[in-house]
């Protein structure tokens, strides 16, 4: 199974894929290559549950050829509890900035055509 298939099956089950350093044990997204902070090439696979509260968004409302259907929707960015990591992905119903405070408890839910699911907690 690629990464990309790993990635998208733990999404399902609320899990986010990544990968540890094997020399300093720093965590990276599951797309590095190169350790950030030592530039080690060894990696071990690591989950993290998908938990984390929201450090930021944007509201689309015109959306791009393909997810019209899903408008109002954020693009949300959360901040992971267990790491310290940034994932973005598709939080739906979400159409002014009183529907969704930063700082809102979320979590990822799913994986579908349009990424990464988010979901208020």
């Amino acid at each position: 199974m690629s990464v990309e298939e790993q990635v998208i099956e733990h999404a399902k089950q609320g899990k986010l894929l990544t990968h540890k350093c094997t020399e300093c044990g720093y965590l990276h997204l599951s797309t590095a290559y190169y350790c950030r902070e030592c530039g080690s090439k060894g990696f071990e696979d690591v989950l993290v549950d998908g938990k984390g509260t929201v450090a930021t968004y944007t509201i689309i409302t015109v959306a791009p050829a393909g997810f019209e259907k899903f408008t109002p929707y954020a693009f949300v960015v959360l901040k992971l509890d267990d790491a310290d990591l940034r994932i973005s992905g598709f939080m739906e119903g979400i159409a002014t900035p009183d529907d969704l405070p930063v700082g809102t408890p979320a979590k990822i839910t799913g994986f579908d055509e349009r990424g990464i699911l988010i979901e208020k907690q």
